[in-house]
């Protein structure tokens, strides 16, 4: 058995913990970095990457058939399923070297390819290598949950970890799950030519603002997608071919593949927790600064449960970073974290939703609103389907929701106003260059100051009393 000793043991290669092995051994610790299975973890080789590199496949396809009123007459799209997942694979391709174990190795960082698991509080166990940290970072990430509907095991279901290896279009996509996964893989697939049927339990898009939600999902039916919500798969089964999910209110859907995306489960299985004393159920306890029941050892991304995107486990990364290398108090926070879905259009929020605002702060908020059907870019481009709505208690934005053109773009600039505790004023005063779609942030934020300029008479009265005797 080898053993190793070094600063920090970081268990698994995804963004988090990629992150945090690059920017730890460059500033002088000794790292040892574990990954059992793909460096990248899932967000480069089964979620964000592959998943936008299809939907911009997509997009080119559907381009092909909406150009009527700019004078482009529209063709059917020849479209070649299997040479859209080469781009995809093309793609994580291009960037896996800034992911590999070569990379990491050249900064400094000691890989081992093996699963990570605790055999004290202080050692874990890769293979035939014990590691001895200082400090261990659990950074395993999360896989896609799968429920246990009857029949499920007898047919052959898809989950992002495998439908971007698929070199047959399907002729008709089952989709279980209307949240964000489920909803980007259904328009890329029906504008690829495929038949595409989502099957939702409750709501879909449930978890977003449901005005800005219903105008992505009026889009998505416009293109021929059926969303059923209120189904809950209650047993699932295959037919000729063919097969057949049937929902607990009796309603029955049949298609040619079935693609599972209902939700993540936080990766512990392998970890043997316990013997570190780490406390946890669906993912592991940490207090603000990200620490574990084990002083020794924190938690960022997916495994520490909360919001489970790519750049929120990166900043994980550098909230522990703060604490590990230079001993500084460093906690985290979430009201500045934004997140996109990438549909068409797209459907973007930071901080609190109205809904949440108005309950946490009452007669305190004022919601402004400005469309996009007012934006001279948008206009050009016939892109006007779409809004965006701020939040705001006491001049400043507690949050911020865009449905639109870009809005994953442009959620940036709320993001940072509420990170920076920053006043509307901030953005009324920023000058945007026209015609951009980033004009919309501006106008919503001189929106809220309209009522108070053009609408008050005491504006009025300071105005005439200065034309009149100003020389």
């Amino acid at each position: 058995m080898q053993r190793v000793e070094t600063d920090i043991c970081v268990i698994g290669g995804g963004s988090g913990g990629l992150s945090v092995a690059a920017g730890a051994v460059q500033m002088g610790a000794r790292v040892v970095l574990l990954e059992g299975h793909k460096m990248g973890g899932d967000c480069l080789n089964y979620g964000c990457v592959p998943s936008k590199a299809l939907i911009a496949a997509a997009k080119h396809a559907h381009a092909m058939t909406s150009g009527a009123e700019f004078g482009v007459r529209p063709v059917k799209p020849s479209v070649d399923y299997a040479a859209a997942k080469d781009h995809v694979a093309r793609v994580i391709a291009t960037i896996a070297p800034h992911d590999s174990v070569e990379r990491f190795e050249s900064l400094g960082v000691k890989v081992i390819t093996g699963f990570g698991r605790f055999i004290s509080a202080d050692e874990v166990q890769a293979g035939e290598v014990v590691i001895k940290a200082r400090r261990f970072v659990i950074a395993t990430g999360s896989s896609p949950f799968v429920p246990p509907i009857p029949g499920l095991d007898k047919v052959t279901c898809y989950t992002n970890e495998d439908i971007f290896d698929l070199r047959d279009q399907p002729e008709h996509l089952l989709i279980i799950g209307g949240g964000p996964i489920g909803m980007e893989m259904a328009q890329a697939h029906v504008r690829l030519g495929s038949k595409v049927t989502v099957i939702e339990g409750e709501k879909a898009m449930g978890k977003d603002d449901p005005e800005l939600a219903a105008i992505v999902l009026d889009r998505m039916r416009a293109e021929g997608i059926e969303i059923a919500e209120g189904a809950l798969a209650a047993n699932i089964s295959e037919t000729a071919g063919r097969i057949i999910v049937e929902a607990k209110d009796g309603r029955s859907f049949t298609g040619s593949h079935l693609l599972m995306a209902v939700g993540r489960k936080v990766n512990l299985d392998k970890l043997d927790l316990d013997k570190a004393g780490i406390d946890h159920d669906r993912a592991i306890k940490v207090d603000a600064s990200l620490r574990t029941s084990n002083r020794k050892v924190y938690a960022i991304g997916d495994a520490a449960g909360g919001l489970q995107f790519t750049h929120v486990a990166g900043y994980h990364a550098g909230v522990i970073i703060r604490s590990m290398l230079f001993g500084l108090p460093s906690r985290q926070r979430t009201d500045h974290i934004p997140w996109a879905t990438y549909t068409d259009p797209e459907l973007a929020q930071v901080g609190l939703t109205e809904a949440q605002a108005h309950e946490k702060h009452g007669q305190k908020l004022q919601v402004v609103r400005f469309d996009y059907s007012g934006n001279d870019r948008a206009i050009t481009e016939s892109r006007t389907t779409g809004m965006i709505k701020v939040m705001v208690v006491k001049g400043r934005p507690v949050g911020a929701s865009i449905v639109g053109a870009q809005a994953g773009e442009l959620i940036g600039l709320w993001a940072l106003a509420i990170a920076n505790n920053l006043k509307m004023g901030a953005v009324a005063a920023m000058v945007a260059p026209y015609p951009t779609l980033g004009e919309v942030n501006k106008r919503v934020a001189g929106a809220y100051f309209t009522p108070r300029l053009f609408d008050s008479p005491m504006v009025k009265r300071v105005v005439g009393f200065v034309q009149r005797w100003l020389p």
